[in-house]
C-alpha cells in the first residue's frame, strides 16, 4: 500500500500544475484603437517598448507558394505600433522584404525592434525610427507551403538531424532573446531544433541542440528566454519542458511541471519570474493556462484556460511581461492581443 501511495504521489507530481493556486486576473480584449482599415489577423507575437508603447506582429497576407526558383513574395505580416493608451499610432516595416509569415517581436534593452519571421527565415532589427539596423538569415532560394526551405536537416545541417549549420542560416527560426551584454541567441526551432548564439554586432559564436528528447535535444523550440544571470530557458515544446542552459549552452536542468511550453517570458527587476503557456493547440481547446514560476521552476500560480471569451486564451503564441502583473498575450486562434492584470 505504501508503494501504493508513493507511486499516485509521482504520478501527480507529473501533471502540469497539479496543485498550484489559481492566481486572480482580470482580462481585457478591447483596449487596442483598431480602425476599419487596419488589416487584423493572427497575432503571431507581441511586445511593448520602454515607454510602454504595445506592438503587435499580425499575420495578415498571403503565403509563399511552391517553387523552384527564388521568390519575393513579402507582405504576408504586418507590425503596428499602439501607444500606452490603446490608440494606433503607426505601422513598422510596411512592405519589408522579411515580412512573409510572423512568429515573434521582441523589443531589446535599447529599445530596438526585433521582428521574427517564420516564412522569411529572416530576423530583422529596427530601431525605434523604424529603420532596419541588421538582418540576420535570408530567405530560401525554393520554399513550400509557408516557407519550408527543403531538407529536414536545415539548410545543409551539422551531421545530427535539426542541427542546422554554424552562423545565421536559419530554417524557421521562432524567437529571439539577449543577455546583458547583448549576446543574440535564437531559438531556430521549426525544421531545424538549435539555439544559435552571436554576439551583439551579429557575429556567430556557436550553435546547440538537434531534434531529439534528451538533455539538449529539441522537439520545436518555440520561445526563449535569458534571465539577469545569462541562463537561458528554451521552450521545448514538443517534448512539454523547459530546458535551462547556461550562456555557453552546458544543460543545467529542465522544468517539466508546465505542460508544454509553447511561450516563455522573464520579468525584469530584483526578483525575476518565469511565464509559461500551456498554450492549447489550434485544433483543440485542452489546457491552455499561463504559468507564474520562480526561476528554479517552483510555480507560484496559474491562471486562465482555453476559450474564446475574455480570460480565455486561444493558442498563445507569445507572452510580454515587461511589468510583472500587467502581461500582454498574442492569441492566433482568437486573432487578438489580451491585456492580462494579475491580483
Amino acid at each position: 500500500m505504501k508503494r501504493l501511495i508513493i507511486s499516485l504521489a509521482l504520478l501527480v507530481a507529473g501533471v502540469a500544475g497539479a496543485g498550484a493556486q489559481e492566481i486572480p486576473f482580470d482580462g481585457s480584449v478591447g483596449f487596442l484603437n483598431v480602425s476599419a482599415n487596419l488589416a487584423m489577423g493572427e497575432v503571431a507575437g507581441v511586445a511593448t517598448t520602454s515607454k510602454g508603447h504595445l506592438l503587435a506582429y499580425v499575420r495578415t497576407g498571403e503565403m509563399a507558394t511552391a517553387g523552384a526558383s527564388r521568390i519575393f513574395t513579402h507582405g504576408g505580416s504586418r507590425l503596428y505600433e499602439f501607444d500606452a493608451a490603446g490608440k494606433y499610432v503607426r505601422e513598422i516595416g510596411q512592405g519589408v522584404y522579411g515580412f512573409l509569415f510572423g512568429q515573434a517581436v521582441r523589443v531589446d534593452a535599447q529599445d530596438n525592434i526585433w521582428v521574427v519571421d517564420r516564412g522569411s527565415n529572416m530576423i530583422m532589427k529596427f530601431d525605434q525610427a523604424g529603420r532596419v539596423q541588421m538582418v540576420m538569415s535570408r530567405k530560401p532560394e525554393s520554399v513550400s507551403l509557408e516557407g519550408r526551405a527543403p531538407g529536414g536537416g536545415g539548410r545543409g545541417g551539422r551531421g545530427a538531424t535539426g542541427a542546422g549549420i554554424n552562423g545565421d542560416n536559419f530554417n524557421r527560426p521562432t524567437d529571439v532573446a539577449w543577455d546583458a551584454a547583448g549576446n543574440i541567441f535564437v531559438a531556430d526551432g521549426y525544421n531545424n531544433a538549435r539555439v544559435a548564439k552571436f554576439d551583439k554586432d551579429g557575429k556567430f559564436l556557436k550553435t546547440w541542440g538537434a531534434k531529439g528528447s534528451g538533455e539538449g535535444q529539441f522537439n520545436m523550440p518555440n520561445s526563449i528566454a535569458v534571465d539577469a544571470q545569462g541562463n537561458v530557458y528554451v521552450a521545448d515544446t514538443g517534448n512539454k519542458r523547459i530546458q535551462v542552459f547556461d550562456n555557453n549552452g552546458t544543460f543545467k536542468t529542465q522544468l517539466t511541471n508546465a505542460g508544454s511550453a509553447a511561450a516563455v517570458c522573464i520579468s525584469p527587476g530584483a526578483h525575476q519570474f518565469l511565464y509559461s503557456s500551456n498554450s492549447n493547440a489550434p485544433d483543440a481547446m485542452d489546457n491552455g493556462e499561463i504559468y507564474k514560476m520562480e526561476l528554479d521552476g517552483k510555480v507560484v500560480g496559474k491562471f486562465g484556460k482555453a476559450g474564446k471569451l475574455v480570460k480565455e486564451f486561444g493558442a498563445v503564441n507569445e507572452i510580454d511581461c515587461r511589468n510583472p502583473n500587467t502581461l500582454y498575450v498574442g492569441e492566433v486562434m482568437n486573432w487578438r492581443v489580451q491585456k492580462v492584470t494579475l491580483h
